[in-house]
């Protein structure tokens, strides 16, 4: 549930998360280790502030050049070193771009009506499994989680739900959290974006650039669907997730153990 995430509240992010605090296999994930994220580059001083309160030695940014060039780079605490770990959103991001930039209501409906925004979307998901570019930035990062001594990590991409929200699901999965549940952390971004991805369709439609910004919404979202056809993705190339996670992202047993010593108690 929504209401049991430890949420961190900032100004310029919205969908910051410690995935601590779910049942996993023998315990619980710890507090304090992992943080799941938006994007850091609209950060206020205050918020960098709260951000050097999460002793965090790494961040792990999956965005790619585009993302970065139109957000900005993180905003990150002194000393806080940032990973540049660019996962493809298989041209999302351009496409939205392109939808809003054209200013044409014709084209909009065009690129996004009818279905084709969430079958976008559902096509989004299968690289994160069948690209073996994607697969070593997401094998890096649980590395780094496992091997990368004191303090915590923080991973996230543009809105923290689709290439964080995989990453998150893969790694609760591993710890041995349920279906159930990690399937609710995934879909909670939903909760923690409604606000601000309703502002930004208003904002276009008041300033007449989109006449019909919902057809964001398939794109703005995640939904059990997207996350189903990296599932089907999985079980096309590798059968089970847990060998997607042993041959696809090499994480071995001794690499699994030290995940499950380090985040769960």
């Amino acid at each position: 549930r929504a209401s049991s995430i430890r949420h961190i509240p900032l100004q310029g992010a919205v969908n910051v998360r410690d995935i601590g605090g779910y049942r996993a296999a023998g315990g619980r994930v710890r507090y304090g280790l992992a943080y799941r994220a938006d994007a850091l580059s609209k950060l206020t001083d205050a918020d960098v502030t709260a951000l050097g309160k999460l002793k965090l030695r790494q961040v792990v940014d999956f965005r790619v050049p585009l993302e970065v060039q139109y957000d900005g780079a993180d905003r990150l605490p002194a000393g806080v070193p940032g990973i540049s770990r660019a996962v493809t959103d298989n041209g999302l991001y351009a496409q939205i771009l392109a939808a809003i930039g054209s200013g044409d209501p014709a084209k909009q409906e065009e690129m996004l009506g009818n279905g084709k925004a969430a079958a976008f979307m559902r096509g989004v998901y299968p690289a994160f499994v069948s690209s073996a570019d994607n697969r070593g930035q997401f094998a890096a990062t649980l590395h780094d989680l496992a091997y990368g001594g004191r303090g915590a990590l923080l991973y996230h991409c543009t809105s923290g739900k689709d290439r964080t929200g995989w990453t998150t699901y893969v790694l609760l999965r591993l710890l041995g959290v349920s279906e159930r549940t990690a399937v609710a952390d995934y879909l909670a971004s939903n909760t923690f974006r409604a606000a601000a991805d309703a502002k930004l369709r208003d904002g276009l439609k008041q300033s007449g650039t989109m006449q019909n910004p919902d057809l964001l919404i398939p794109l703005q979202e995640v939904r059990t669907e997207y996350l189903a056809a990296a599932l089907d993705q999985v079980r096309r190339d590798y059968g089970s997730l847990g060998r997607y996670v042993a041959e696809g992202l090499r994480v071995d047993r001794r690499t699994a153990a030290l995940l499950h010593a380090r985040l769960v108690n």
